[in-house]
């Protein structure tokens, strides 16, 4: 009986093993869980390429947009776990939506193998160009002296945009009139137009209105000035401590060997240093960052209880 079992054991082993020399036998899809043509669809792209280009792998891409990133997800967390099904999860369906929707079809601990964190980037707060608000301290002291009179537009309810401006009236005790946007572009006319005070959102849906001069950047949610804007000081530089940024990473289904895990790992992150790679995220505002399985496997469970609290402080919910 103990010889059959290590014998088992000795095959499975060797199975493993096995998979991961011969992986990848046929092409790798990797789900953007958003329509194409957006920054994360660009980024995704763009990794997929360079992959296959540098292993001779052919790397796929399948858009699954809805549901706040939900379908899209859900459907890699159902695939079978082979590494022939990849996803780019985020910030907002990984972090946010466990507590943001009532029903999550998925659970990002238990049903989905991170692989590597691609990279993350920060919200900008943006005002008119000839807004009063010259400042990040005029925008709080106005909204101290008159509560709820300062609006905020933000792309939608419970994205990343609005927590992150949740969390600002968390730590600089003020309260903004939150206006939701159904989508990045839907609020500009609005800014422009002076029907909101300000707009909070990522940096690549204001950065062409910042360029032409129509809209002025306040400041930036991460934890250092923006590549592309590095005279536009941080929120941290007037709350002390402050971050709050998106993030975005790969991962597989829960179940996949980790030796193709650990391949997949060590391949992205040579791509992850390739210049052009680089320079393209950047371009987007957002930073490289990459790094093992496990700190991604960290950062996912320490962000659901961090964004938790900030999503119930909102009030924020979608059945």
């Amino acid at each position: 009986m103990i010889r059959t079992l290590a014998a088992a054991l000795f095959l499975a082993a060797a199975a493993t093993v096995a998979n991961a020399q011969d992986y990848p036998a046929k092409p790798i899809k990797l789900i953007v869980p958003f329509p194409p043509g957006g920054g994360t669809d660009i980024m995704s792209r763009l990794v997929a390429q360079k992959l296959s280009d540098a292993n001779h792998w052919h790397v796929v891409i399948d858009n699954r947009p809805g549901a706040g990133g939900n379908i899209g997800v859900d459907a890699a967390a159902k695939s079978p776990p082979d590494g022939y099904t990849l996803v780019m999860g985020q910030t907002s369906n990984l972090a946010i939506n466990p507590t943001l929707f009532k029903d999550l079809p998925y659970d990002p601990l238990k049903d989905l193998e991170p692989v590597v964190l691609v990279g993350e980037g920060p919200v900008a707060l943006a005002v008119r160009a000839d807004s009063p608000l010259r400042t990040l301290d005029d925008l709080l002291a106005t909204a101290r002296a008159k509560p709820g009179a300062v609006t905020m537009a933000s792309p939608g309810n419970g994205t990343v945009s609005h927590l992150a401006g949740v969390r600002i009236m968390q730590a600089a005790n003020v309260k903004f009139e939150h206006i939701p946007y159904k989508g990045a572009s839907a609020a500009i006319p609005d800014l422009l137009g002076g029907n909101v005070d300000f707009y909070a959102a990522s940096v690549p849906s204001v950065q062409g209105q910042v360029s032409a001069g129509r809209l002025r950047l306040l400041a930036v949610t991460g934890a250092k000035r923006s590549p592309i804007f590095p005279n536009v000081p941080t929120v941290g530089e007037t709350i002390p401590g402050f971050q709050a940024v998106t993030w975005f990473g790969i991962l597989a289904p829960a179940g996949t060997p980790k030796s193709i895990v650990a391949k997949l790992n060590a391949d992205i992150n040579k791509v992850l240093k390739e210049p052009e790679v680089r320079a393209s995220i950047g371009k987007e505002g957002g930073e490289v960052l990459g790094g093992t399985p496990e700190q991604f496997a960290t950062l996912i469970r320490n962000e659901i209880g961090a964004w938790a609290t900030v999503v119930k402080a909102s009030g924020a919910k979608v059945d």
